[in-house]
């Protein structure tokens, strides 16, 4: 499709998520954050979303706009409504009630088990978007690039390449690589692909079908949340057998796969505005992050004084998080004098590890397993240092809100990690680029020894004053990500390649 330079760019984001009504982590907030960025940078957005129940109550004046009767295979037939939220943002909202409209999260159940049929649930999304981005499209309105995001959406190139003649150019977005769609060879026919779609240039990865593997294979464009993951992507410790077709796609024609770093939503995350905090403040009233401090302390019924480092973590409670290198660490914190704010919820023995360690430790560490929006705030506004050791983080967004609430984090130096926290250290506080504390061993000795060089730095005020304005000064919003996008679009269409 060519496009003049004065033509407005048709953007068609398909998604699994879409925060606040349906988030099981940063793909939701990046599902809201970007296509509005995209949109206020002058593309027109369309996001395509299930209909999940929150959506549905929350829409309830959307516009019916087509039915997709005969989607192929054992894919159910589904509606399509129409939701405008801004100038140039409007949602799709895919509404099939037997595949969506169920009490759970998006991929699971209750109990925490796999809905059965995602693979139908998610091949279903990938169709529709495939097909509203192609030739047969039953609406008015023709994308010029389809945006997929993870392997729940990642098969809507191969429906492009086999089944749906394109029209628009295709990009897919890799938010975890852990994560990848594997599904049985012999669901090939229930999906509508054919037969000549299992093959090693096609779908077929390890003698199954893997979702996330067709939108890498097929996709015009590839694109991940930051630099350093797009290299460390293309290399076995982190490519989950997938590095070699990173690799190819990376190196061929001047590369097909970048790194674009996520931003935040700076309306929701900023905490001179900030409403779930106790008192809002900027980097000139740092003082008055004290008060946020008192107040999740008494929240959270820590025992708090004047020189008693408070340490934040709101994670996924998970190996890849790092969370049990915390776990591991959390006595030696206390016995040194500090305390522990804990939030989020995951692997059930790590859950169970943390809730011993509060009922040992009172008033020195409070653990909420679940999530909650406005304690996930005061906890960022409250802090003194913030923590997120991972083994391996695609982008991140809760060193972004810490360095923007001038609560400095301590990190491993992986992915988008590594590509916002600068560590402390003599030539980095001279230069003013110093925001937080790195260490490289996934080694609970090395967080232990990050730790105490960053509560050597909190004990003297003017060096951490420095640090957190380091942090706060840059802007962590999506206008760069949204104009590197636009550029990335445009370089995929036709005239362009």
């Amino acid at each position: 499709m060519a496009l003049s330079d004065a033509t407005r760019l048709r953007i068609l984001f398909a998604t699994p998520e879409l925060a606040p009504w349906v988030k099981t982590g940063g793909l939701g907030d990046v599902s809201a954050a970007l296509p509005a960025a995209l949109a206020e940078a002058g593309l027109e957005v369309r996001v395509l979303v299930p209909g999940y129940p929150a959506l549905l109550a929350a829409f309830a004046q959307r516009r019916a706009l087509v039915q997709v009767e005969r989607p192929g295979g054992q894919l159910l037939p589904a509606a399509i409504s129409q939701v405008a939220l801004r100038p140039g943002l409007e949602l799709l909202l895919l509404e099939c009630p037997a595949c969506y409209e169920r009490h759970g999260g998006p991929y699971q159940d209750r109990t925490g088990r796999d809905w059965a049929d995602n693979v139908l649930r998610f091949g279903l999304l990938s169709k529709v978007a495939a097909l509203l981005a192609s030739r047969d499209t039953p609406l008015d309105w023709r994308p010029h690039v389809l945006h997929c995001n993870d392997w729940q959406t990642a098969l809507a190139p191969a429906y492009l390449r086999y089944r749906h003649p394109a029209a628009a150019a295709s990009v897919t977005t890799i938010h975890n690589l852990a994560f990848q769609g594997l599904f049985p060879a012999t669901r090939l026919e229930a999906l509508d692909l054919p037969a000549s779609a299992m093959a090693i240039d096609g779908v077929e990865f390890h003698g199954r079908i893997s979702f996330l593997k067709a939108g890498l294979q097929h996709g015009d464009r590839l694109t991940t949340v930051s630099p350093t993951y797009a290299r460390e992507i293309c290399e076995p410790e982190h490519g989950f057998g997938l590095d070699g077709l990173l690799r190819y796609r990376r190196d061929r024609r001047g590369g097909d796969l970048v790194g674009i770093l996520n931003g935040i939503d700076t309306r929701e995350w900023d905490p001179a505005t900030d409403r779930s905090i106790a008192a809002p403040y900027n980097s000139r009233s740092l003082a008055l992050k004290q008060l946020n401090r008192a107040a999740l302390g008494e929240r959270l019924g820590l025992d708090l004084a004047a020189d008693t480092p408070l340490l934040g973590m709101i994670s996924r409670i998970t190996l890849q998080k790092g969370a049990d290198l915390v776990i591991e660490a959390a006595p030696t914190l206390v016995a040194r004098g500090a305390r522990l704010a804990v939030l989020g919820s995951g692997d059930a023995t790590m859950e169970a590890a943390w809730r011993e360690l509060a009922a040992a430790h009172p008033g020195r560490i409070a653990v909420r397993i679940g999530f909650d929006e406005p304690l996930a705030h005061l906890i960022e506004a409250g802090a003194d240092l913030f923590l997120m050791p991972s083994r391996f983080e695609p982008c991140g967004l809760n060193q972004m809100y810490s360095l923007a609430y001038g609560t400095p984090p301590v990190v491993r130096a992986t992915g988008g990690l590594a590509d916002t926290v600068v560590d402390c250290t003599p030539r980095s506080l001279a230069d003013g680029s110093a925001n937080g504390f790195s260490f490289a061993p996934a080694t609970t000795e090395a967080l232990l020894a990050a730790v105490e060089r960053a509560l050597d730095a909190w004990r003297d005020v003017e060096t951490w004053r420095r640090i957190q304005r380091n942090g706060m000064a840059r802007d962590w919003g999506w206008g760069q990500a949204a104009r590197q996008y636009a550029d990335l679009y445009r370089s995929c269409l036709p005239a362009a390649r």
